[in-house]
């Protein structure tokens, strides 16, 4: 089956790479945004017992120091645009672990930046907020719900301050505010009730018209519109291989169906390099020399 996966990313013309929650959870991140449903319940995008279980219980108790006892934390309340409007400082702490980590890239991430090195995948959307792709060494990166590389004044025009000032102010127990105004300035990440980055969006779903594969990886499709683009890809006469621990909408569309995403990039890894060393080297698609 790895070999089949192989041969497929080999032999499209342009290779899509779209990523989910399950992508980052390997890296030690804990998921919400896309578990399905609207209870924003602490799951894995495509497994729920993907989140280490001392990580979503600490998670959970700082979320209900907030918002009291229940079954599961409000993810949808803590990361929504309302929530931030009215409780800045709260989000900040709450949410600050979530933003401000220091995780290392996973297998995945460095993965697909080995393929994309390799002229096999040509480009990266995610719906993850973590810049984890990029830190692996992806260079052409889709950020379909943003990144807090910047921070800006929902008020004020052209105030801007970057990740590291950011996480600095966070770390030290309070948050980042605009010079000017004195309001919290907000992560330029979309949060519930915002919609996606126009030019994200737009860019994303060009990509999705041209790919004729992509890897859906970590995702259980359920967050709209993004889930929107495998559709995209299936309308346009393309491939899709998903590979997820949970089911997903498009399980049955896809050319090839795998389940975990460790032993999928492993095996995948392994292959590129035995083939690598025995042919001297995989070359990039557009020198047309592998």
């Amino acid at each position: 089956m790895i070999s089949a996966l192989l041969d497929l990313i080999r032999s499209a013309r342009h290779c899509v790479a779209f990523t989910g929650a399950g992508v980052s959870a390997l890296s030690g991140l804990p998921c919400f945004r896309d578990g399905g449903g609207t209870g924003g319940s602490l799951r894995e995008s495509g497994d729920p017992a993907a989140v280490p279980p001392e990580i979503a219980a600490e998670l959970r108790d700082l979320v209900r120091g907030f918002f009291g006892p229940g079954d599961d934390p409000p993810w949808e309340e803590l990361f929504s645009l309302d929530f931030f409007e009215r409780e800045a400082a709260a989000f900040y702490e709450k949410a600050g672990s979530f933003i401000y980590h220091d995780k290392e890239p996973s297998l995945v991430h460095r993965a697909l930046a080995g393929l994309e090195n390799r002229g096999l995948v040509g480009v990266v959307i995610t719906q993850n907020i973590d810049m984890l792709h990029q830190k692996a060494g992806s260079r052409r990166v889709i950020e379909l719900h943003g990144a807090p590389r910047i921070h800006y004044c929902p008020r004020c025009a052209g105030i801007r301050l970057g990740y590291q000032e950011a996480a600095a102010a966070v770390r030290a127990g309070t948050m980042p505010f605009c010079p000017q105004c004195g309001r919290p300035l907000k992560p330029a990440i979309t949060l519930y009730g915002e919609s996606l980055p126009l030019e994200a969006r737009r860019e994303a779903e060009g990509e999705a018209q041209a790919a004729d594969l992509m890897l859906v990886l970590g995702t259980s499709l359920t967050v709209r519109p993004a889930a929107d683009l495998p559709r995209t890809v299936l309308r346009r006469g393309g491939g899709l291989v998903i590979v997820n621990r949970q089911e997903t909408p498009l399980d049955k569309n896809a050319v090839l169906r795998f389940w975990d995403l460790e032993t999928v990039f492993a095996g995948l890894e392994n292959s590129l390099s035995q083939g690598a060393a025995g042919s001297g080297g995989f070359k990039n698609r557009a020198s047309g020399q592998r």
